[in-house]
């Protein structure tokens, strides 16, 4: 029986939501239902945690809406309304909840970006040609 349960509660991966991390600055589209008429709903923001694992599994986004006013929404990993998740940045974060963000308002808010390793292709590895 906890093998069956196992099995059903491994859902496949969406794969239209790439791997998140806390601090990434990502746009979310979501479909909403309004009525009879389906819309897509764009929500931007930072990551601010991720929780659960499996089917459960969830991340939260904070932004700052109008007039200062932090807007937190939260959204499951395989939720069906899940249009796509684009990452803009990647921010460089030493906490795995950033809930501290919620206390800070304009430069404070900021996070740095995360430096990628720059590509070592062979092409560019090469000595310059010797002269003959």
């Amino acid at each position: 029986m906890a093998d069956i349960m196992r099995v059903l509660s491994r859902p496949e991966p969406n794969p239209n939501i790439p791997p998140l991390r806390p601090g990434d600055t990502v746009r979310v589209h979501n479909r909403i239902v309004e009525g009879e008429r389906e819309r897509v709903q764009t929500f931007q923001g930072v990551v601010i945690g991720l929780r659960g694992g499996g089917a459960d599994a969830t991340f939260t986004v904070r932004r700052i809406a109008a007039h200062g006013v932090g807007v937190e929404r939260t959204f499951a990993f395989h939720s069906p309304r899940l249009e796509k998740v684009e990452v803009l940045r990647h921010g460089q974060v030493r906490r795995a909840k950033l809930y501290y963000l919620r206390g800070r308002r304009g430069k404070a808010a900021r996070l740095r970006e995360r430096r990628q390793p720059a590509p070592t292709s062979p092409a560019q590895a090469s000595p310059e040609p010797a002269a003959e």
